[in-house]
């Protein structure tokens, strides 16, 4: 089943695919002129609720779309994702999250965005948005195929079994093996390994928490990641940083080794550099999600009448998550130097970062941030899941869903991290595909907005100051 995974992740993680989402994100930039980077300040007023109006379609404000996207994205990608990719790809897998991140930008703007401007209906006639309705709406129903097959990928990518397993797995290595607390029992030692029934009974854990906020649809999801992620972010980022300036006299060299790296592929790999750019596009995909498609079922959420509010707000979280959080992990990793000793991967390399530093209190600390970002992430990817079901079936299979969402839990708990993480992969490369097709086709529709956008903004600005 591994190998089958595997050759699976890498088939469609071929460069047909780094193609449309680099190349996509390169043009989204160009042709929009910079436009996202001109309005970063226009983009933070929007957050911060200045134009927000209740009665406005949609279900969250701008915060909360934020945040739950943020959620998602900011999570166990940012912390055992990058080790995934300094791991497999080398420190110079980080110089093409970068690329990714810079492009994604771009990338966000546009498909959020067009998240808003085409929103379509459910069964029950509720307001939505994502992928699948841009197509349908957007692209017309002939194209309704692409939106098939998006929102099939997206019951399977948008499953919660990496978090899970990386939750167990650091729960497992940084507190109940350490502090001897292992459950065993000889039947599932002898069977499927002495750690087996210690990450099931974790992964029954994680269900019941996960059932209770899940299970209160978009509205209690929204509320608990509105009040988790801005907590999970700092108190993260002020322990890296701690890490780091612990090494200070490091980072230049430790910025050497990525640009280099990155054209050289010598860490790793035998000097293969397509790995390098692959991993880090891989990683920097399953990081901010630009490209993918399920920021933009969370940005179609939002209540406003403006898309390209929508998308200024939305581009604003590949710069949080990729440039800044994956940025600081990367280089906890790679300062340390654990990354070379080949011992660990995922979240455990991560551990081993914080505890060189910090002997005590840098694996517990990290633990404390794990159990935070895991469970914002667990909670929100649910709902990308129940709109994908929606739009297959109708909202009547939601439960059903959210159902074999949980169960799937427990799967995740107590497999290997590279069955969970090639089968994500493969599933966020065959959402890719349609998300970045459509954003392509009617980009035309978000420069035509845009610039009526920022007309009326300016016009608006210029009355004010004749009023003053």
């Amino acid at each position: 089943m591994e190998e089958i995974l595997q050759n699976f992740s890498d088939f469609m993680w071929g460069t047909p695919l780094l193609v449309l989402l680099l190349g996509g994100g390169f043009y989204f930039m160009l042709y929009s002129r910079f436009l996202p980077f001109q309005y970063f300040g226009h983009a933070i007023k929007v957050l911060r609720g200045k134009y927000d109006n209740p009665d406005d379609p949609g279900d969250i404000n701008h915060y909360e779309a934020l945040a739950s996207a943020i959620a998602a994205t900011v999570g166990m990608g940012n912390i055992s994702g990058v080790a995934v990719a300094i791991t497999l790809g080398g420190p110079g897998a980080l110089f093409w999250m970068w690329i990714s991140a810079f492009f994604g930008i771009a990338t966000k703007f546009f498909t959020c965005t067009l998240s808003i401007m085409y929103r379509g209906k459910d069964s029950d006639g509720a307001v939505q948005g994502g992928p699948m309705y841009v197509i349908m709406e957007g692209l017309g129903t002939k194209w309704k195929p692409l939106a098939v097959v998006f929102s099939i990928a997206g019951l399977f990518g948008c499953l919660p079994i990496f978090q899970a397993n990386q939750l167990t797995q650091v729960i497992r290595d940084v507190f109940l093996i350490p502090n001897d607390l292992l459950i065993e029992s000889a039947y599932f030692t002898n069977n499927f390994g002495p750690t087996f029934l210690s990450d099931l009974i974790t992964g029954i854990i994680i269900v019941i928490i996960v059932s209770v906020v899940i299970f209160g649809g978009i509205h209690r999801i929204a509320m608990v990641a509105g009040k988790m992620v801005p907590f999970m972010v700092v108190t993260y980022v002020g322990i890296v940083m701690y890490i780091i300036l612990s090494n200070i006299t490091l980072i230049p060299e430790s910025f050497v080794l990525i640009f280099t790296d990155a054209f050289t592929g010598n860490a790793v790999l035998g000097g293969v550099v397509g790995e390098v750019i692959r991993q880090g596009a891989k990683r920097a995909a399953f990081s901010n999600e630009a490209g993918i498609g399920t920021a933009p079922m969370m940005h179609g959420a939002a209540k406003t009448k403006e898309p390209v509010r929508e998308g200024l707000v939305a581009m604003l979280g590949p710069a949080i998550d990729t440039l800044i959080v994956c940025t600081m992990t990367a280089l906890a990793i790679i300062i340390t130097g654990v990354w070379k000793t080949g011992d660990d991967n995922g979240v455990t390399l991560t551990a081993s970062a914080f505890g060189s530093v910090m002997p005590t209190a840098g694996p517990i600390l990290l633990l404390i941030c794990v159990l935070i970002f895991s469970f914002s992430t667990l909670f929100s990817f649910s709902y990308y899941g129940t709109k994908c079901i929606s739009f297959l079936f109708g909202t009547q299979y939601q439960l059903h869903y959210r159902i074999f969402y949980v169960a799937t839990i427990i799967w995740g708990s107590v497999v290997s991290i590279n069955a969970v993480i090639n089968l994500i992969d493969g599933m966020y490369a065959v959402m890719a595909y349609p998300t970045m097709i459509s954003a392509l086709l009617l980009s035309p529709k978000v420069k035509e907005a845009s610039i009526d956008y920022f007309k009326r903004m300016k016009d608006v600005d210029k009355e004010k100051i004749n009023v003053s």
